[in-house]
């Protein structure tokens, strides 16, 4: 069984920063892709950055210059580094990974547990 963690996250102002962290364990054989998603109070869930094993980046739109995603595969943990947040980033925000486990062998979508960040004065 593979979890992942997740750690950071809160309150804080406009324009402030955060840094979430997300470590997976478990029976793990290997991490493909890894990112990051929030969900608003209403909204649907959607994808905010992801990287895969080799450190290829994407983001969405809203976040690009501000957000900053990257993992260590020694570590099988994936950062997303959060500056010049915004009311509108206020969400639960969600790790994922695309792994291969051990026992049983075979591919799985892993979700963190959620956190929410929450942006206000």
């Amino acid at each position: 069984q593979v979890q992942l963690v997740e750690s950071g996250g809160g309150l804080v102002q406009p324009g402030g920063s955060l840094r979430r962290s997300c470590a997976a364990s478990g029976s793990i054989f290997s991490i493909n892709a890894m990112g990051w998603y929030r969900q608003a109070p209403g909204k649907q869930r959607e994808s905010v950055a992801a990287i895969t094993s080799g450190g290829t980046t994407n983001y969405t739109d809203s976040v690009k210059g501000r957000f900053s995603i990257s993992r260590d595969n020694a570590k099988n943990t994936v950062y997303l580094q959060m500056n010049s947040l915004k009311p509108e980033d206020t969400a639960v925000y969600y790790c994922n990974a695309d792994a291969k486990t051990v026992a049983p062998p075979k591919r799985e979508i892993i979700w963190g547990q959620g956190t929410q960040v929450t942006v206000s004065s």
